[in-house]
């Protein structure tokens, strides 16, 4: 059957063959430019986590707003005039560009203890660096050793501060992401209704169309930014942070590899191509066939919706060096034809060339399929993604090369092959000689090699620095360098404890006449009324001596950068009290009437009484080589429990670090699926 279609129709019209398959290439050309890059965060994660939901309403509960960081290091003192001139025109520069909201820096933050007053009297009047008259010296003392600010706005050499580039919030698309994540959460638990899946697909559609759009505002507003700190440098050494940064940085990497590492591929195999057959049109037909292959593999993708992650962003060469090798089994077969017998007609060569090599060729790729297509049973989306292309794409190269190839040769003369490279130079003769005369050597250095290789597996660690990604001489590399080591670490992880749940005081009165330490209930009744605030009933001497522990505890842990939660705001009471803790009075007090602006720095990123809630906001130094992720998380949440005296149901961890060390740590299960997947098929096959 094979041999009547290459003889009546593609070796009988090999124009006609031509002219329709570069049709239906220039078709999935025009939809090639639709093939989209995704960076972000989300493509690196399991999407079947439960963490990743508590994570995502953690996130809605406490509404974290995205921000950028810039890392200034000045070459003048950081207090000076002009270094301070300096920071306040940049922080006015950047407030000026459509997408920023605010900018944090030291010329803004609450100075508490410059000088220290009492909680009442502080929170009539918060100074700041600009305030009229501020002391510059209990100022440096305070950003040195504040438990806010110390290696987190600024670093412990006093050399080094951060700004804060708070971006504006988009509703629209938080609406569409958390709809589109409703949804799919629908369809995993098989609750969906067929009325909400045709939903899901107008959503899905409609949140990565307005992603698009909010992805090129990103850019320009990240190019911005460069530019407005470009105009700095010449006084201080500038570095750009932050996720939308790195994630808008790596789309552009992603891009640049699709072109780099296909070009370089592409020219090393030309080199090889010439070097090996010495004629020309043994170079132009594979690189033809490549190219086509290629381009239709993209348009396939980019017509169907299908995005490139980091992980998948390898496909272009993985692909160029699959059909290459399809396409050489096909020429090498042709030059043995064509030296054996030379007096054959092309026809008869190109037609034996593509029929004796068919099923060999027809093994091999589907074999090859079958190993990418395992892939799919990993929880990792990319990794699947990676699978389905490459699975896709090999298909795609197999049937163009079977059409052209022929089609191709049909319209060219028959030419003497250059047989150079194969007199002088067979590898393959040299492993005969040497099997043939030391099989049992090789049979015992193989079973070495074996040994080996499983003590060296054993040894294997699902452990990965995300820093270590980046080459050093990238910003992405450098601004984290200095924001890991200067700045309180750089990978986020949230600890969140829930407090149980308390019977609430039915008056105020009821709460005073209870505890001794209300004995300045009127003056606090004056200020406050219980319909309109429960935070006079919520902070406890008992919740605070938690809390307390809590931060202690993470604050030793050597992992462990920058710790931020209501410990931090029990830590500047003591400051601001002579020595001693706050009362519950004058927590509740600092609490209700801290200035808006400010109590969104100190309180309300780590405090949600609604809920009975407190969070502790740890950054992992992820540059130190000690750091063992599973592990530490591990072990944070046994101490809670045995140290801290925690009930194991209130103690959840969240965050980027719980996320990224889930995927690592899939990668052993995926590993084995996928492996045992692979051996399974292959044996079926076989």
């Amino acid at each position: 059957m094979l041999k009547r279609l290459y003889s009546c129709v593609i070796l009988k019209y090999p124009k006609s063959v031509l002219l329709l398959v570069f049709l239906i290439v220039a078709f999935l050309s025009t939809q090639a430019f639709k093939l989209e890059v995704d960076a972000s965060a989300e493509t690196l994660l399991l999407e079947n986590d439960k963490d990743l939901q508590f994570t995502r309403l953690i996130n809605e509960r406490y509404q974290p707003s995205d921000f950028l960081v810039i890392t200034y290091t000045p070459k003048d003192d950081l207090l000076s005039a002009d270094t301070l001139d300096e920071i306040r025109r940049l922080s006015d520069d950047l407030i000026a560009l459509p997408l920023v909201e605010s900018v944090t820096s030291i010329l803004n933050v609450p100075l508490m203890q410059s000088p220290a007053k009492p909680v009442k009297e502080m929170l009539e009047n918060i100074p700041t660096l600009e305030s009229p008259g501020i002391d510059q010296t209990l100022a440096r003392h305070e950003l040195l050793n504040s438990p806010i600010y110390r290696d987190n706005l600024i670093s412990s050499d006093f050399k080094t501060t951060a700004l804060m580039v708070n971006l504006k919030t988009d509703e629209q698309y938080r609406s569409l992401l958390k709809k589109r994540n409703d949804l799919r959460q629908k369809e995993r638990d098989k609750t969906i209704s067929k009325t909400e899946k045709t939903e899901l697909r107008s959503v899905i559609k409609e949140f990565k169309f307005y992603r698009d759009i909010l992805r090129a505002q990103e850019h320009k507003n990240i190019e911005d930014v460069r530019a407005i700190m470009d105009n700095y440098r010449q006084h201080a050494d500038l570095f750009l942070g932050g996720v939308s940064m790195i994630s808008d940085d790596m789309i552009t990497y992603v891009k640049t590899d699709l072109k780099t590492y296909g070009t370089i591929v592409l020219l090393l195999l030309v080199l090889v191509l010439w070097i090996i057959f010495r004629q020309l049109h043994w170079v132009l037909i594979p690189v033809l066939i490549s190219a086509v292959s290629i381009i239709s593999t993209i348009g396939l993708l980019g017509m169907f919706g299908w995005e490139v992650t980091v992980i998948s962003s390898n496909f272009v060469s993985l692909q160029l060096i699959i059909t290459m090798s399809i396409i050489i089994h096909l020429v090498v077969r042709y030059r043995e034809l064509a030296r054996e017998k030379h007096h054959t007609t092309q026809y008869k060569l190109v037609l034996e060339t593509v029929t004796s090599m068919a099923k060999p060729t027809f093994f091999a790729v589907i074999t090859t399929i079958a190993g990418f297509s395992s892939l799919v049973f990993s929880g990792i989306l990319p990794v699947i993604n990676l699978g389905l292309m490459m699975s896709a794409g090999i298909a795609v190269s197999l049937i163009l090369t079977y059409l052209i190839f022929p089609a191709v040769m049909m319209l060219l003369p028959k030419r003497k092959p250059y047989t150079f490279f194969e007199s002088h130079f067979s590898p393959t003769k040299l492993f005969a000689t040497v099997t043939e005369h030391y099989g049992n050597t090789i049979i015992i250095i193989s079973l070495a090699v074996i040994i080996f290789s499983f003590s060296g597996a054993s040894r294997l660690m699902v452990e990965n620095s995300f820093i270590n990604y980046f080459k050093s001489s990238t910003e992405i590399y450098q601004g984290m360098e200095v924001i890991d080591q200067k700045l309180g670490g750089t990978t986020p992880l949230d600890v969140i404890i829930d407090f149980p749940p308390e019977k609430k005081p039915d008056t105020l009165q009821e709460s005073a006449a209870e505890d001794d330490e209300f004995d300045d209930f009127d003056d606090f009744e004056a200020e406050f009324k219980a319909s309109e605030n429960e935070a006079q009933y919520w902070f406890t001497d008992e919740k605070m001596q938690i809390v307390w522990k809590i931060h202690s505890y993470l604050d030793s842990i050597p992992e462990v950068g920058k710790v931020l939660s209501v410990g931090t705001m029990l830590e500047l009471g003591r400051s601001l009290n002579e020595g001693e803790d706050l009362d519950n009075f004058q927590l509740a007090l600092l609490y209700n009437e801290l200035p808006e602006e400010f109590r969104g720095i100190i309180l309300d990123p780590y405090l949600s009484i609604e809920n009975n809630q407190t969070r502790f906001s740890l950054r992992i130094v992820d540059s130190n080589e000690d750091l063992r992720r599973d592990e530490l998380l591990k072990r944070i949440k046994r101490d809670l429990v045995e140290k801290v005296g925690l009930e194991a149901e209130n103690v959840h961890l969240s965050n980027l670090m719980v996320l990224y060390n889930n995927m690592l740590q899939s990668l052993f299960s995926s590993q084995i699926l996928t492996l045992g997947a692979m051996v399974l098929l292959l044996f079926v096959m076989f």
